[in-house]
């Protein structure tokens, strides 16, 4: 029988080497998250899986579980602070919801309505990011990128292509391409590479499949990403 902490009263089993972040969506529960992904190793850059273990803060992505730990995540403190991270992160970029071609499949918005966003609270930046139309088969929108480093690490440690980059310190952080003009046409990158799949909002979009799938049918649409976990974890167990 595996070991178990408490997150939020509930009991949760862990397997040696777990996070506390993969243990609970193992379980179905669900902790706001935006730079990890499972196939990678964990980053901790985005802050939303910030949790409260044994009453000290930690992210929940690279917190290793431990017998008896008790950890806080759905609690006001934390989903508070989660909220205005949140809020941070949209007018950091230029993000405009109801014209987006990820609307409904977007882990931000998705995660936004989650953690009851509902204005973005902070004055708009409105930084000046170019949009890149050179490659035949996908267009990058920088507007959109949340520096979650997801296709950094996706073209660099599974597809070995270093296509991605972020460049800058600080507030002037931003995502590049890695050639010389700084033109995704210029990479060898492809629809095939893991980095063209892993990107949470609409930064990496294909062409010419622009709302394939109507607005109001995609899968955030549907369920919630808080009720998607437990729908993976139930479906996985089944």
């Amino acid at each position: 029988m595996n070991p178990t902490f408490e997150l939020d009263g509930q009991a949760i089993s862990f397997a040696e080497g777990q996070t506390i972040l993969q243990a609970a969506t193992t379980a179905g529960v669900y902790i706001p998250h935006l730079c990890y992904h499972p196939e990678f190793k964990p980053h901790g850059s985005c802050k939303l899986c910030t949790v409260k273990v044994n009453g000290r803060q930690t992210a929940a992505c690279t917190m290793r579980a431990a017998l008896g730990m008790k950890v806080e995540s759905n609690c006001e403190e934390i989903n508070a602070e989660r909220r205005a991270l949140t809020q941070m992160l949209f007018v950091e970029g230029n993000h405009f919801c109801p014209s987006c071609e990820k609307s409904g499949h977007c882990q931000l918005q998705a995660t936004a309505y989650h953690l009851g966003m509902m204005s973005p609270h902070y004055d708009h930046f409105f930084p000046n990011r170019a949009v890149d139309a050179s490659h035949p088969e996908f267009l990058l929108d920088f507007n959109r990128c949340i520096l979650c480093s997801l296709c950094v690490r996706a073209s660099r440690d599974v597809d070995g292509k270093n296509v991605f980059a972020l460049s800058g310190r600080g507030i002037k952080t931003h995502l590049i391409v890695n050639a010389r003009s700084g033109r995704l046409a210029d990479t060898d990158f492809a629809a095939t590479d893991k980095a063209a799949a892993v990107c949470p909002v609409g930064v990496i979009l294909p062409k010419r499949q622009g709302f394939a799938v109507p607005i109001g049918e995609r899968p955030y649409d549907k369920v919630a990403i808080g009720a998607a976990t437990t729908v993976r974890a139930e479906e996985e167990a089944s």
